[in-house]
């Protein structure tokens, strides 16, 4: 069929779009006239003003042109004379407009080539349109997807119907990706570009980390514990500030969750990268000192006007408050929002006279224990009253001024003794939140074939940490 085009690929090719990349029909079929149009243009003329019709059974093509009516003809492009008119219609008068055809011969086949190029156009432009009216309400979302391809630095990400970039600046440094490999990504924007709508993604954006733990921990999501702030090193390290109003709740309990299993299946998805999650404070010295853990505080003051924290800790913590190339101090900096210094400060110690008198205090506290009978057991060489519970009848014979209140000393020590063991009986008896989801303060150590181990810090960085980082505890111990 010379003016024809092939109507059943071109119903297969509508079909399909409609039902895989979810254009409307509507669309498809102003696609189509857009692109018949466009190509008529090419092959009669681009400044005629055309309509084309398509006979939906055999698929032959007829152009139409709009001509005005004219006495003399100057413009045959837009022109028609009265006498020409009449032969088409049965009424003609000057200045009216008519349609005449100026179907080509070959039409069809020139059609056909040139509007399936320009259809594919059209519809990718609807398939762009409908995918930022998909996701420009999914920004804030987590999306899973399918690593397919490289272009320059970005990653492609196949998400089922549609593609989206992993830009270099959202990628984490140190994670490689390859073709094939499932991700997990934030949906961190949806930009209009020159080439249309695209999904930007993002791994590396702290807002991930949150909706992470939104996603795995059904109080964050409820609202019973909110993530006050976040600071993050992307493939390192992540410091989480969380709340609750609920007294009962312990919200860096509930975050890590029974032996460690909720902050162990985010640290697992972040590949190792180390959580911290701490107490948030209304009081900036509280907050500062849960912010700089695993590091002890010894003293903090506070500078409102400049808006900053002046923290001394001993010498051994120096380097811990800092961290790996300030990292632990960056962080903490800003998951509270201050300016952070740290300096170390000597710490003091006491001479031997005051040592002797606070052992002689000690040991004067206990009952039936006097200030010159404890003088004489701390000049004997009992400093303490565990070396009173290691005294046995008879180790006091010969020994001036305690061999006669031998008596009194071994029952002050047994009385306390008693006294300390009936105290942690009470202590385990009682119920506590630890019963429920222990109150650990930091992350768990990430270990394929074991327990999550003591130590809060969610998992190793990537590089060695120093002596000092590796000797302390990573933040309060996570009880299983």
């Amino acid at each position: 069929m010379e003016n024809g085009v092939n109507s059943a690929e071109l119903q297969a090719l509508l079909d399909y779009y409609e039902k895989e990349k979810g254009i409307s029909r509507d669309a498809l079929n102003e696609a189509i006239k857009d692109a018949l149009e466009a190509a008529a243009k090419k092959a009669v003329g681009a400044s005629r003003d055309l309509r084309v019709e398509t006979d939906p059974k055999t698929g032959k093509l007829r152009a139409y042109a709009k001509l005005v009516i004219v006495d003399r003809v100057t413009n045959p492009q837009d022109e028609i004379s009265r006498f020409d008119a009449l032969q088409i219609v049965d009424e003609a008068n000057l200045g009216d407009e008519i349609e005449k055809e100026v179907t080509p011969t070959g039409f069809g086949r020139i059609a056909a080539q040139y509007a399936s190029q320009n259809l594919k156009q059209h519809l990718r432009r609807a398939e762009k349109a409908l995918i930022f009216d998909e996701f420009k309400d999914r920004v804030g979302d987590i999306v899973r997807g399918t690593v397919r391809r490289f272009e320059r630095s970005d990653v492609v990400i196949d998400l089922g119907r549609y593609e989206a970039s992993l830009p270099s600046r959202e990628r984490v440094p140190i994670e490689e990706y390859q073709p094939g490999e499932q991700l997990r990504c934030f949906v961190k924007a949806v930009e209009e570009t020159g080439r249309g709508p695209e999904i930007v993604l993002s791994r590396s954006d702290p807002e991930f980390v949150v909706k992470l733990f939104t996603l795995e921990v059904s109080e964050i999501a409820d609202g019973t514990v909110q993530i006050i702030s976040v600071a993050r090193e992307p493939g390192w390290r992540t410091k989480l500030a969380v709340h609750s109003d609920d007294q009962r709740v312990d919200p860096v309990g509930a975050c890590v969750g029974l032996r460690g299993q909720r902050v162990k299946n985010i640290v697992r998805e972040l590949n190792n990268e180390k959580v911290d999650i701490i107490h948030w404070s209304p009081n900036i010295e509280e907050f500062v000192t849960e912010a700089l853990k695993p590091a002890e505080l010894r003293e903090v003051e506070v500078h409102k006007e400049q808006k900053r924290i002046q923290a001394w800790v001993a010498e051994d913590q120096l380097s811990l408050a800092i961290g790996k190339r300030g990292q632990n101090a960056r962080l903490a900096s800003r998951l509270t929002g201050w300016q952070i210094d740290i300096d170390a400060k000597e710490v003091e110690t006491l001479s031997f006279d005051d040592q002797v008198a606070d052992a002689v205090s000690a040991l004067a506290a206990l009952p039936g224990i006097t200030d010159e009978l404890a003088q004489t057991l701390v000049n004997s060489g009992f400093h303490s009253v565990e070396d009173l519970k290691q005294i046995e009848a008879g180790d006091l014979a010969g020994i001036p001024g305690l061999e006669e209140n031998e008596a009194t000393i071994l029952t002050a020590a047994s009385d306390e003794a008693a006294t300390e063991q009936a105290a942690e009986e009470a202590e385990a008896d009682a119920p506590t939140e630890a019963d429920a989801d222990p109150p650990a303060e930091a992350a768990v150590e990430e270990e394929p074939a074991e327990d999550p181990p003591a130590e809060a810090a969610a998992e190793e960085e990537p590089a060695e940490n120093s002596p000092a980082e590796e000797s302390a505890p990573q933040s309060e111990e996570a009880a299983e």
